[in-house]
């Protein structure tokens, strides 16, 4: 049986929300599945991602294949850089307390850079609700009007 790690869409029309589950291939895009691992709401800025960690590295580690957009959550969230340090620690090129090291000190990283983004939307938001409406216009002194100079050649050509 071919199981696959994939999004199950909810939401009202235009309003999607979407539960991250395990699910055999063959079933529908919205029906039977074999485990929720967590949810997914793309409308939010950032998206909102809710996910267990373990559930999804036990999964990975049996062979459950994750679509494209779910690879990249796992991504996002860090569990495909753990499944990776976990193989190294499986082929004995580091022990399991320098493999959590390592994911410890990117996942504080990762958070710190993703609250960064966060306040960085969050000034740019507030940026634009608070600048003006109307925008001045600029005012062209008299010297530089070139209406005088045409009623000056009319005069002249007369």
């Amino acid at each position: 049986m071919a199981v696959k790690m994939r999004l199950q869409r909810h939401g009202s029309k235009k309003r999607p929300f979407y539960f991250i589950v395990i699910a055999d291939a063959r079933s529908p895009r919205d029906g039977k599945f074999i485990q929720k691992l967590g949810s997914y709401n793309p409308l939010t800025v950032p998206a909102t991602i809710q996910i267990d960690r373990q559930k999804a590295l036990d999964w990975l580690q049996k062979g459950a294949q994750p679509t494209d957009t779910v690879r990249r959550i796992l991504s996002y969230k860090g569990v495909l850089y753990l499944k990776h340090l976990l193989r190294g620690v499986s082929l004995g090129l580091f022990d399991e307390a320098a493999a959590m090291e390592k994911f410890t000190k990117w996942s504080t990283e990762h958070e710190a850079q993703m609250a960064l983004r966060q306040a960085n939307h969050k000034k740019a938001r507030m940026d634009k609700r608070n600048a003006p409406i109307v925008k001045k216009v600029k005012e062209v002194p008299a010297a530089e009007n070139p209406a005088p100079e045409a009623s000056e050649e009319a005069k002249t050509e007369e």
